[in-house]
């Protein structure tokens, strides 16, 4: 067995933990290259069919290859494909692009007020309807007790204080200080009621091992993260107004891990491009402790 078996293993028996421990779970897909796997585990985890709905924060200003890409792969995979936004931050002009709020305080409210929201089931989902082929008004409004999330401890400081299954309270609340211990591969899955859980089989993956991965199994990527001959891709996938490429020439899979192996970017974080990283000090756990992903 190598190493990105052993990876791949390890994501797969915590996902089906998951789906065993918890009652109403749900999946965050950002369509980004670490959400993308996660799904493709999901699909190796339970034969071909993910049993649990993907859940999008839709921001109103993803970049539209993303939410080609996130509709194609809907269809084409038969996924339960269910989105959130803070329509009311949207439609006041509560946000960055518009001039009235920060990078930081647009995050908070159209990511991580919408993620509680959309989550606990208190502003309206829209759910796809594949036999229209369309988005309706999600009639479940059922609070998800656990939700699994594409997070790396290697993409970004506060990240590597996370768990494999990490309690929120509420509010969707990250308390760092009362994580449940994980030693010798034994995880805490028994909360209190009213708990939300994240769960996070990516955890130990790198950043390399999900692009080794990527090519390996052939996974379809959003064409953002290729160059198309500008000599620029996208490293870390967001919001358009927010988010800036990175530096390179690679065009496709096995470039990006020849240049990662190079080093390139050794010195320079995933999340360099993101605007709202910078503003909460080069982290992200001023965001994360009130829910952010």
């Amino acid at each position: 067995m190598d190493h990105l078996e052993r990876l791949e293993n390890k994501s797969i028996h915590i996902m089906r933990e998951a789906y065993n421990q918890f009652k109403n779970l749900g999946m965050l897909w950002s369509i980004g290259k670490d959400s993308t796997v996660l799904l493709w585990l999901a699909r190796k985890a339970f034969f071909g069919h993910v049993p649990f709905p993907l859940v999008h924060i839709d921001t109103g200003y993803k970049i539209p290859e993303m939410i080609e890409h996130r509709d194609r792969l809907a269809k084409e995979w038969n996924l339960d494909m269910v989105y959130g936004q803070n329509r009311t931050a949207l439609n006041e002009k509560q946000t960055f692009p518009d001039g009235t709020t920060t990078h930081l305080d647009c995050c908070k409210l159209l990511k991580t007020q919408a993620l509680e929201n959309t989550l606990n089931g208190k502003w309206p989902r829209y759910r796809m309807n594949h036999k229209k082929s369309q988005y309706e008004i999600d009639s479940n409004n059922e609070a998800f007790e656990g939700i699994i999330v594409g997070v790396r401890a290697d993409e970004e400081g506060s990240r590597s204080k996370e768990r494999y299954f990490s309690p929120r309270n509420t509010h969707n609340d990250w308390i760092i200080e009362d994580q449940p211990p994980e030693f010798w591969n034994q995880y805490k899955t028994d909360f209190h009621p009213g708990t939300h859980i994240r769960v996070h089989p990516l955890l130990d993956w790198t950043e390399l091992d999900i692009w080794e991965y990527i090519e390996r199994e052939n996974i379809p990527m959003v064409s953002l993260y290729f160059d198309k001959g500008e000599g620029k891709r996208y490293r870390s996938l967001g919001c358009w107004p927010c988010t800036k490429p990175v530096d390179s020439h690679a065009a496709n899979v096995h470039q990006i891990i020849t240049e990662l192996k190079t080093g390139k970017f050794v010195n320079i974080a995933e999340r360099d491009g993101r605007a709202q990283d910078k503003e909460d000090g080069g982290g992200l756990e001023v965001l994360r402790r009130d829910g952010y992903m």
